[in-house]
C-alpha cells in the first residue's frame, strides 16, 4: 500500500467539473500560449497524481478572509487590544471567496488551520481542541460548511491539506475524553461565563460544584487535574492523557510532556485514544481532505506513528479515494527541529528525517483499549508501565543518540543522468516539513548548504518535503526567528526560486508575497493586538476580484486583489509557479550536483511510462554543466535554443536576485516547453520589468468598523417566570455590556470584575440596544440579590444600583420594571417559562412542534406537549415552532 501511495497514478483522473470543464480549460490556454505549453498545461491539468506536483499556500483561516461577519467572534483574552479586530475573523466562506485570488498567484494546494471545534482563551488558531468529532461553529455560515469548502476548491482544480492535531487538547477538556463542560453555542461565545457552563459533580461529571467561584488560578489547576492526575487523585482512570512531568525539548521525554499550559499532551500509545481520533480524522478523508499537515509531530514518537496513525488513515485514505478523484493522499509532520545540522543534537530519534523511515526493529505493542484500565498513574509516573510505552522508550533508546547506524537513501538522486525507480520498501508513508532547511533559510546560500545530498541521504525521499522559509511560529535562525521574515524583497526572490525549482514540495505563508507584516513578532500571545504580530488580518489587501482562467492565469483583476496580484514578489511567485509546472523534473525529478560549476546549480530528471522530462538549473548567475545528455535544449525564460553535442551545456544568468535559467531537453516522451514566462523584476531575459511598488485604496488595514453595520431587530423585553433577569438599555456605542450582581453574602456574576456578559436582544425605540442578563444558577428567594452595575466591558459603569428583579435599567439608572412572562406581549405570542415540578410549560403554542435541547445539544423531547418533564435541573433550550427560548428548569 505504500508504494501505490507514492508512485504516480496514470490515467483519465480529472477534477471536479468533468471533461467538458477540462476541454475548455484546455481550449482558453491554447488562445494564451504557444502550443508546447499548451500541451504542458493540458497534461498538468489531469496528470498531478504525485503531490509533488502541488505547490502549497497556508492560510490561518481566522486570519485571511471575512466573509460573513455574523460569525465574527472575539476571545475571551485580550479583547480590548483586539477591538475592531475579532481574532475569530476570517471563515470558511471568505476562503471560498478567495480561491481565486490564491490561485491567480499559481497555488495549486491550500493548508489550512484545524477546524475542529476549540476552547481557551485565545483559540482563534484552532490548536486548542474541545471536540475532535466536530468542526467549530465559528467557521461556519448559513450557507457553507466545510464540505462546500472542499468542494469549492476541487471545482477550482485545487486541493485542500487540513492542519491536524493528534498530540494533544486544549486544557478545558475533551467532549468524548473527558467532559468538562457544556459547550452553549447559543450564548455569546466571547463570554467564557456564558457559553461554558461547568459540567459539575452534582450534573454527573467531575468538575467541583463550586468551580464557578473559583479563582482563575483554581480553575485551572481544577480542570487539569481531571486530565492529568496531578491532585493525587485518579480522575484520569482510562489514562487517556500522558502523565510525565519531566519534558525536555531535547530528549525523547518530550514525547510525554506537556509542551504548554494550553496544550494538555494526549496518551497517544493508548489504543482507545489514537482509534478516537482516527474515527473523528477519516470523517474528514471522507469528505474528500486531500491530505494532513500534523501538528506537534515531534512530540509523538515515531514508534506509534508506524503502529498506529500512519496505517490506519492510509487505509482511510484508500477507502475514500474516490472522493480525490483517485489522487493519493498525503501526509507531512511538523517534526521541530530548530538546529542547524540533519540531526537534532546529534539525536536521530528527534529529527525530522527519521519519521520517514518505517521501524528496522520489532517492538511489542498492545492493541487492547482495556489494556490501560488496570494501571494507576499520577502526575510525575514516567509512563513505563504499559507495552506500548515500554516499546516507545526502548525505541528512543535504540536511536536516540546512534547516528551511525541510521539508514539511508538514494530515492531523491539521479545516478549519472538517470532517473531510477525509487524504493519505497522502508518508507513509513510519512513525509515532514524540512525544518532543518528552513531554520536555516535566512538567504538562499542557507537552504542550498542544506538541500544537498550528504544531508538528503537521512531521508527516505527528499523530494517529497515539504519546504517554507517562514510560517505561523518561526522564521530561520538569525532572521531573527521569532519575527515575520524581514531580510528583504531579494533574499525572498532568491529564496522562492530555490524552493520552486529544486528537491521539495514549495510552501509560503500567506501575505509573504507581499512582505506582508514583515519584522512583526509572529505570535506575541495576549501581550499585543493582533493586528500588531504576523497574525494579523490580511482580507483588506484582497478586496477585489480576477477573472482566473487557469494558475497563475487571470485578468480583469480589480480592487486592493489587483493591486496585491501586480506586486513584484507576488509576480515573481505567478512566473515561478508556471515554470513549476511546465517542467515535470522540477517537482518531482531526482537531481544531481555532479558537474554543475554555478553557484546554485544542478540537474533534475522523472521519467515514467509517459514521461521523460530533463532540466538543468541555474540561479542568480551563469553555470556549465558537463556530462550531460546531448540533444536539444530550450530555455523557459528567453525562449532561447542550444542543440548539445559535447555533453556540456552553458547557461549564461544574471546574477541579480531570484533570476534564474532552465534549460529542458526535448526528449521522444516530453517536448520542451519553450519560453513560459514574461519577465518579471527577478526573472528576466536581460532587464528587469522595473514593476512598481503596489499602491492600495486605503482600506487595505480594514477593522471591522469599516463594515456595515447589520440592523437590530426591535426588542421588547420579556422573561419567564421563576428566573432572576434584567435588562440594560445601552448607547450603541457600548460594545459589550456587563454586569455585576452581589448581596452581602454572595456575588452572582462570578466574583471576577466586571462580571458576566449580558446578552444583545435588540433595539428599543430610541435605537438604543436592550441587553438582557438572566442567573444562570437557581433562583432562592432567601438569598437574593441587592445590588447591580451594568458597564462597558469594565469601563462606563453606572453607580451602585438596587436590585429589581426583571428591573429595566438605562445608563441613568432604574426606569421601569418588566412583568414576567406577559409584558407587552402579544397574546398569539408563545410564553414557555418553568414549573416548580422539574416541567418546561408552554402557553399560546397554537399547536407548533416543540423541540427541547440540553445546553450540550443533546434532543430530549420533540412532539406537541405544552407541559414537557425534564429528570434535572438546568439550562435548556426550547424551540416551540421558529422562537427559541434558553429557560432556566429549577
Amino acid at each position: 500500500m505504500r508504494m501505490c501511495l507514492r508512485i504516480s497514478e496514470k490515467g483519465n483522473n480529472l477534477w471536479m467539473g468533468g471533461l467538458k470543464r477540462v476541454l475548455l480549460l484546455m481550449l482558453v490556454a491554447l488562445m494564451a500560449v504557444p502550443a508546447a505549453v499548451a500541451a504542458t498545461i493540458a497534461d498538468f491539468e489531469s496528470n498531478r497524481t504525485d503531490f509533488r506536483d502541488e505547490s502549497i499556500y497556508f492560510v490561518m483561516t481566522t486570519r485571511f478572509y471575512d466573509g460573513d461577519s455574523s460569525n465574527n467572534t472575539q476571545c475571551w483574552d485580550n479583547q480590548t487590544a483586539n477591538a475592531n479586530d475579532p481574532p475569530w475573523r476570517g471563515d470558511f466562506k471568505g476562503l471560498i471567496e478567495k480561491l481565486d485570488y490564491i490561485k491567480a498567484l499559481g497555488f495549486t494546494a491550500i493548508w489550512i488551520t484545524p477546524v475542529v471545534e476549540n476552547a481557551s482563551g485565545y483559540d482563534y488558531h484552532g490548536y486548542h481542541a474541545l471536540n475532535f468529532s466536530k468542526v467549530d461553529a465559528r467557521y461556519l455560515s448559513e450557507d457553507v460548511d466545510f464540505q462546500t469548502l472542499i468542494d469549492a476548491a476541487h471545482d477550482k482544480g485545487m486541493k485542500i491539506i487540513l492542519d491536524i492535531v493528534l498530540q494533544h487538547t486544549g486544557n478545558f477538556g475533551e467532549e468524548n475524553l473527558c467532559k468538562l463542560f457544556n459547550r452553549d453555542w447559543t450564548a455569546d461565545q466571547s463570554d467564557i461565563d456564558a457559553c461554558m457552563v461547568p459540567y459539575t459533580q452534582s450534573q454527573g461529571g467531575v468538575l467541583e460544584d463550586d468551580y464557578a467561584t473559583m479563582a482563575s488560578a483554581s480553575q485551572y489547576s481544577a480542570r487539569l487535574s481531571k486530565m492529568k492526575n496531578t491532585t493525587g487523585v485518579n480522575y484520569d482512570s482510562h489514562n487517556y492523557w500522558h502523565h510525565f512531568a519531566n519534558f525536555n525539548w531535547d530528549n525523547s521525554t518530550r514525547w510525554f510532556g506537556q509542551i504548554a499550559g494550553d496544550c494538555v499532551d494526549l496518551n497517544t500509545e493508548h489504543p482507545y485514544v489514537y482509534n478516537y481520533l482516527i474515527d473523528c480524522y477519516t470523517k474528514f478523508i471522507a469528505m474528500g481532505v486531500d491530505g494532513f499537515r500534523i501538528d506537534t509531530s515531534g512530540h509523538i514518537p515515531r514508534l506509534t506513528f508506524n503502529k498506529a496513525f500512519i496505517p490506519a488513515l492510509h487505509e482511510a485514505a484508500e477507502t475514500y479515494k474516490a472522493k480525490r478523484n483517485g489522487f493519493p493522499f498525503y501526509m507531512f509532520g511538523e517534526v521541530c527541529a530548530r538546529y542547524s545540522s540533519i540531526w537534532y543534537r546529534e539525536q536521530p530519534c528527534l529529527s525530522p528525517c527519521y519519521y520517514t523511515w518505517a521501524e528496522n526493529n520489532t517492538y511489542s505493542w498492545d492493541e487492547s483499549e482495556s489494556s490501560w484500565d488496570d494501571i494507576v498513574a499520577y502526575e510525575g509516573d514516567n509512563c513505563n508501565k504499559h507495552t506500548n510505552h515500554k516499546s516507545v522508550w526502548q525505541s528512543g533508546e535504540d536511536d536516540e543518540s546512534n547516528i551511525s547506524s541510521q539508514r539511508s537513501s538514494t530515492n531523491a538522486f539521479l545516478e549519472g543522468n538517470s532517473y531510477h525507480t525509487p524504493d519505497y520498501s522502508q518508507s513509513s508513508g510519512f513525509n515532514v516539513i524540512d525544518f532543518t532547511m528552513h531554520h536555516n533559510f535566512v538567504n538562499i546560500g542557507g537552504g542550498w548548504g542544506i538541500a544537498q545530498p550528504g544531508n538528503d541521504k537521512y531521508y527516505n525521499d527528499a523530494t517529497y518535503n515539504v519546504v517554507y522559509v517562514d510560517s505561523h511560529d518561526y522564521a530561520p535562525n538569525g532572521a531573527p526567528e521569532n519575527q515575520r521574515f524581514a531580510q528583504g524583497s531579494d533574499a525572498w526572490a532568491g529564496n522562492m526560486s530555490l524552493m520552486f525549482t529544486h528537491r521539495g514540495i514549495p510552501c509560503i505563508y500567506y501575505g509573504s508575497e507581499i512582505e506582508f507584516r514583515k519584522g512583526y513578532v509572529i505570535d506575541n500571545g495576549t501581550n499585543s493586538a493582533l493586528k500588531e504580530t504576523g497574525r494579523a488580518y490580511f482580507g483588506g489587501y484582497i478586496k477585489g476580484s480576477a477573472t482566473v482562467t487557469d494558475f497563475a492565469e487571470y485578468s480583469d483583476a480589480s480592487g486592493n486583489m489587483a493591486s496585491t496580484l501586480s506586486a513584484p514578489l507576488a509576480v515573481h511567485l505567478q512566473q515561478l509557479n508556471k515554470i513549476r509546472q511546465a517542467v515535470p523534473a522540477l517537482r518531482k525529478g531526482q537531481y544531481s550536483v555532479d558537474g554543475c560549476s554555478g553557484s546554485y546549480a544542478f540537474k533534475r530528471r522523472y521519467t515514467d511510462s509517459s514521461t521523460d522530462s530533463y532540466a538543468l538549473v541555474t540561479i542568480q548567475g551563469g553555470a556549465t554543466f558537463t556530462n550531460v545528455l546531448n540533444g536539444t535544449y530550450q530555455e523557459v525564460v528567453t525562449g532561447e535554443t542550444q542543440t548539445i553535442t559535447n555533453n556540456t551545456l552553458t547557461a549564461s544568468c544574471p546574477s541579480n536576485a531570484g533570476n534564474l535559467r532552465v534549460w529542458v531537453l526535448n526528449t521522444d516522451l516530453t517536448s520542451a516547453p519553450g519560453k513560459v514566462v514574461s519577465d518579471g523584476n527577478y526573472i528576466y531575459a536581460s532587464s528587469s520589468a522595473g514593476i512598481s511598488d503596489p499602491s492600495w485604496d486605503g482600506t487595505e488595514e480594514e477593522g471591522t468598523e469599516d463594515e456595515p453595520v447589520e440592523p437590530v431587530d426591535p426588542y421588547t423585553p420579556q422573561y419567564n417566570s421563576g428566573e432572576w433577569a434584567v435588562f440594560f438599555e445601552a448607547p450603541t456605542s457600548y460594545t459589550k455590556v456587563t454586569v455585576w450582581v452581589w448581596n452581602n453574602s454572595t456575588n452572582f456574576t462570578g466574583g471576577n470584575w466586571p462580571g458576566q456578559s449580558c446578552t444583545k436582544m435588540g433595539s428599543a425605540d430610541n435605537g438604543n440596544i436592550i441587553w438582557k442578563w438572566v442567573y444562570s444558577g437557581t433562583p432562592d428567594e432567601s438569598n437574593a440579590p441587592t445590588g447591580v452595575i451594568f458597564s462597558n466591558n469594565g469601563s462606563s459603569q453606572t453607580s451602585d444600583l438596587n436590585w429589581v428583579n426583571g428591573g429595566y435599567y438605562t445608563v441613568d439608572g432604574y426606569s421601569k420594571t418588566i412583568v414576567a412572562g406577559v409584558d407587552d406581549t402579544e397574546e398569539s405570542q408563545p410564553i414557555v417559562f418553568s414549573g416548580s415540578d422539574r416541567t418546561i410549560n408552554v402557553v399560546n403554542a397554537d399547536g407548533a412542534y416543540i423541540r427541547v435541547f440540553n445546553v450540550g445539544s443533546t434532543e430530549l423531547y420533540k412532539g406537541y406537549d405544552t407541559v414537557i418533564s425534564v429528570n434535572e435541573p438546568g439550562m435548556y433550550i426550547v424551540m416551540v415552532g421558529s422562537n427559541v427560548v434558553k429557560l432556566n428548569v429549577k
